[in-house]
């Protein structure tokens, strides 16, 4: 996650708080999903962006898991997002998403 967004997210939780915002990934696999994920839940692991040390514990997905598929139209889904579920891994990806996101701070 570059910096640019680092300081996007950071701001809108700011203005609309952390419990009105959801991060929905697109990452193409489980490792830079995982990262991002970890930005926006626990900081910046690499110290060097916006969130370092910034615990936004926000909710956070990747748009191949169930909840956000249930909530895309078939049309939509099949348009933007189908044939990326096709070829790449799914299960590893939510995995690695879901393992930050219930890492989230209460």
């Amino acid at each position: 996650m570059d910096l640019s967004t680092q300081e996007t997210i950071k701001r809108l939780a700011a203005e609309h708080g952390q419990e009105s915002l959801l991060v929905l990934l697109g990452a193409p696999d489980a490792e830079s999903a995982g990262i991002a994920a970890e930005t926006v839940v626990l900081g910046d692991p690499s110290w060097a962006g916006p969130l370092a040390g910034v615990q936004l514990g926000l909710n956070v997905y990747h748009v191949l898991e169930g909840e956000p598929r249930a909530a895309i139209d078939d049309e939509t889904w099949e348009e933007q997002v189908g044939l990326m579920a096709d070829v790449l891994d799914v299960d590893d990806i939510g995995n690695a998403v879901r393992e930050f996101r219930e890492q989230a701070p209460a």
